[in-house]
């Protein structure tokens, strides 16, 4: 299942897509996020899964510069170091 975090703003859309079905809840991502967004914690399954905190998911967009702006340019980001490859943005 993929899980959709974000919102569409008068600057754009800014969403975060978790794939739950590929993640294996390992927290690689959690650990290369600079600024600390996203967790595991147990879905609606009791699987550990990835998502985004739930206190930062109306602030997404100034809470994460996007991927593709910023984190895409460094060598380890949340995209770069999961096996599974479930996190997308689109900003």
């Amino acid at each position: 299942m993929k899980w959709n975090y974000g919102y569409t703003d008068g600057r754009g859309e800014f969403y975060l897509t978790v794939d739950t079905d590929k993640c294996t809840g390992c927290g690689d991502c959690v650990e290369a996020c600079p600024q600390g967004i996203l967790e595991v914690a147990l879905n609606d399954f009791d699987q550990e899964v990835v998502q985004v905190k739930e206190t930062l998911r109306k602030q997404l967009s100034y809470k994460c510069l996007g991927y593709y702006a910023v984190c895409s340019k460094q060598e380890k980001n949340c995209h770069s170091v999961c096996p599974t490859d479930v996190i997308t943005h689109t900003w």
